[in-house]
Parts: structure tokens; sequence; C-alpha cells
């Protein structure tokens, strides 16, 4: 491990983050709010350490797999730390835990919060917490390779590291370039959905807050009752289109723009994407009708695609509490919330390209005991798919479910009913936001007790960075040379 070439790193991702403090200051002025010092201190720490490491910690060698997972990893954990100094230097929140939490969960893209009265927190505030969503969306070490090409390291340990799915897909030759595509099609996508809440009637500052969580299936809210408060079913659809289009690869938006719209629907993630929410609301809404709970097809439409497709890419955005729905309405949205969006979106979970290749798999396998000489292999699309490709996607559902399992028991420990445990490690394991029981749509995660806020810090970071990039850095021989 070079650790030299790792703290230099990190030292520029701080700049990046001291850089990023400055952009609340003009709602802190406009609103008059009183928080803008609070954000000049916290860039001018940010500033100074991030200085000094950038200038004192130089490197000829070139950046390995290892320092990448390093610097993904140790990067998003400072990132939490230092982003949470706004709350703590303005009072707003009183508990560092509670702060980190906060801000974790915010570049995480989780959604899970511990405020209680968020409309009554400074605007400034509420904007970085939408900031922190946003710029954790796309990825804060991909934002940083198409800007600060001054780094002169290697990118694609980085891009490997930190792009969600099973594998990560180069658009263009140079890291940078593929990095700036990316962040293109997400900068004209929150711009149009931007205008057209604007539109609908919000504010350009609720507008410009709700489609930063939206476009990175955050979820934050600038309201207590999140969307509900808005009452609008214009301004639902609006937000259900872009979650759905947060959820696809954002690699075939980019093809979409070129003008390749075969590629894009010839996708098979894609189409099973669209055929799960498409199935589950369709199951939701008739045990909803037939439970009475709506009677008029357009509203029962209206909330349970919202629902669907919050759950299903992981945004956490809530306009109805879905706890008074039926029981098998529920479990339906339980079992999306482990499954997510498309490998390559910027939803969570466990991606619908592992689940749809974990089935295929095993659809070969009972084949193969049927007919024992057949040679079938197993293809996404029309491309066969590698064994190392399905070994690691085998490998990553076996860590997800024993994660969330010592996750949940772990936070059950620190005195959480059973619902309510293991619906908050999979809400932020697969960072979603809201769960069930005491977590659920209408509650918070402030009554959590600290050692499972924790828990569920870890469980964010790790389901943020799929797992693999942080565990690895538990093993000995990971740091030997």
């Amino acid at each position: 491990m070079n650790l030299i070439l790792t703290l230099r790193i990190l030292g520029a991702l701080l700049l990046f983050l001291g850089g990023s403090l400055f952009a609340p200051l003009p709602f802190s002025w406009y609103y008059g709010d009183g928080v803008w010092s609070a954000f000049l201190a916290s860039a001018m720490i940010c500033f100074i350490i991030g200085g000094l490491l950038f200038r004192f910690c130089k490197s000829p060698k070139e950046l390995t797999v290892r320092e990448g997972f390093a610097v993904v990893t140790f990067g998003w954990t400072v990132f939490a730390v230092f982003g949470a100094l706004p709350y703590l230097l303005s009072g707003a929140i009183a508990s560092p835990l509670d702060a980190i939490f906060e801000t974790m969960s915010g570049f995480t893209t989780t959604g899970s919060t511990i405020l209680t009265e968020i409309e009554a927190m400074p605007q400034s505030l509420l904007f970085w917490r939408a900031l922190t969503h946003w710029l954790g969306g796309m990825g804060i070490i991909v934002l940083s390779l198409a800007i600060l090409p001054m780094l002169g390291v290697g990118g694609m340990q980085l891009f490997k590291a930190e792009v969600p799915g099973p594998t990560a897909d180069r658009l263009k030759p140079r890291i940078q370039d593929t990095a700036k595509m990316l962040w293109g099609v997400y900068v004209l996508l929150t711009a149009v959905e931007t205008l057209l809440l604007m539109f609908g009637g919000m504010s350009f500052f609720d507008a410009l807050c709700h489609s930063f969580a939206t476009l990175a299936t955050g979820g934050f809210s600038t309201k207590n009752n999140s969307l509900a408060a808005y009452d609008s079913s214009y301004i639902d659809g609006v937000v259900t289109l872009f979650m759905i289009l947060a959820g696809i690869n954002f690699a075939l938006h980019f093809q979409i723009l070129r003008g390749k719209a075969k590629e894009f629907f010839q996708s098979e993630e894609l189409r099973v994407y669209l055929g799960i929410i498409l199935a589950a609301t369709v199951i939701i809404m008739s045990f909803n009708w037939s439970s009475g709970i709506y009677r008029h097809f357009g509203e029962n439409l209206r909330y349970s695609i919202f629902q669907v497709s919050s759950i299903m890419t992981t945004t956490g955005f809530g306009t109805a509490d879905f706890e008074l729905w039926p029981v098998v309405a529920q479990y339906i949205l339980l079992l999306l919330m482990f499954i997510g969006g498309c490998a390559g979106s910027t939803g969570g979970g466990m991606k619908v390209a592992r689940i749809l290749l974990l089935f295929k798999h095993a659809q070969v396998q009972v084949f193969r005991l049927i007919h024992p000489r057949a040679i079938r292999l197993v293809k996404l699309g029309n491309r066969p798919v590698d064994k190392e490709v399905l070994q690691a996607i085998l490998g990553f559902f076996a860590l997800f479910i024993g994660v969330f399992v010592v996750g949940s028991l772990l936070v059950a420990a620190s005195g959480m009913d059973l619902i309510s445990a293991g619906s908050a490690v999979v809400a932020c394991l697969a960072n979603i936001g809201p769960g069930l029981g005491s977590v659920g749509p209408v509650d918070n995660f402030s009554h959590v007790p600290g050692f499972g806020k924790m828990v569920l810090v870890i469980c964010m970071l790790m389901g943020r960075l799929e797992l693999f990039t942080v565990l690895v850095l538990f093993f000995p021989s990971f740091w030997r040379k």
C-alpha cells in the first residue's frame, strides 16, 4: 500500500469538498439564515488539511488497484466526516454521530435522516443535504477524475472501484472523458427535472433540491412530509418519471443522446427493470383496491407506481404511508428493496443485472441436471457472461445476505425490535432510506441507539461501494507487498 500517494489523493478530494462548501453560501445570504460562517469555517478546515496533504505527500509511483480501493473507501469516509462540519459548527445538529449519520446518508444517497423538524432547518443546510446527494449520486471519485486531471494517476482503478454494477463500462477511451460524459447526462437530466417541477408550482429552491435528490436516487426532501406535502399529481408524475430514469444505466442514456435508441431498448436488463416496476405496480394496485384503500383508479395508480418506483430505484421519497397498505403490498416493496436499480445507475440495492444473472445461472444448473452433456452458456442480451463475473455475482449475493444478517443482529442487539432492525439495515445497505416499523416512511432514525447508528453508517458505506471495495481492506493480505 502506497500510503503517501493515497494521502495525496485524499488531500485533493478534501480540496474539492472545500470548494463544494461554497455552493450553499448564496442561499444562506439570500435567505438570511446566518449559517454562512459555518460553511466558510468548514471550507477553510478542508482547504488547510487537504492542501497540506496534497502539497507534502508526493510519490512518483502510479496508482494500483490497492490504492484505488483505499482511496474510494477512505474518500467516502473523509467526506462524511468533514461534510458534517456545517451541521456541527452551525449548531443545527449537536451530536457528532448524528451529523456524520446525516452526511453519510447524503453522500451515499441513502436518504435516511435523524432530523425530526426538517422545515425548521436553515435553507442553506437543506441545500447542502441535497448537494451531498447529488455529488454522491454519480460519484465523488468520478467527478474528481473529470475535473481534477492534475492528480496525474491512473483513473480506471478508481472508476472500477466506484462505479456501481457488475462491470464498469467505458464510453470513451480516456477515463476523464468517460466521467465527463456521465456527468453531462446527469446535469442535463437534473436541469430538465428542475424546470418541470417549477412549472408544477415548486419554488426554484425546492425544485433544485428535489431534482438533486431524485437523479441521485437519494430521497432527502425539504419538507417533513416529503413530496406528500405538495399533494400534486403533476409533481408526483414528474418525480416518478425521473426516478425511473435515474434507476437506468446512465450509459444507455448517453446512447440515446447519441441517437442510438436501438441500443437503449435492446438492453435486456432495462426490459426486466421496467417489467418488474410494471408487475409490482399492478399487483400492489390490485391489493390496495381489494382492501378498499384506494377506490379511484387514478389515485391508486398515482400512489402505487410512485412508491414502487421510489423503493425500486432506492430513492426513498414518500407520498403515502405504505405501512397502512396490505401486508402483501408491503412484502413486495421489501423485495424491491433488495433488487434495486440497474447496474451503472445511481440506484442502490443488488442491481437488476445481478438478480437476472443469478436466475439465469440457476436455470442453467437445472438444465444441466436434465441434460448433463449439453453445453449452455449464461448470456446477458446476446453476449455470454464470463465465469469470473458469475463468480463475483455469487460472491456479492452471499456477502450481501451475510452483511444483512449480521447487521440486523447488531442493530437488534442495540435495542430495536426485529422488524425495525431488519428493515433499517436493508434500507441503509441498499441505500433506500425508509424502512418498516419504527423507521417507516413517516418516521425517522433519530431514536436509533448510538451503537445502532454506527452499524447503519457502516452499512450505508458498504452498500454504496458494493461491499467488496470496503471488505477487501479488512484482509491482512491486502496490506502486504
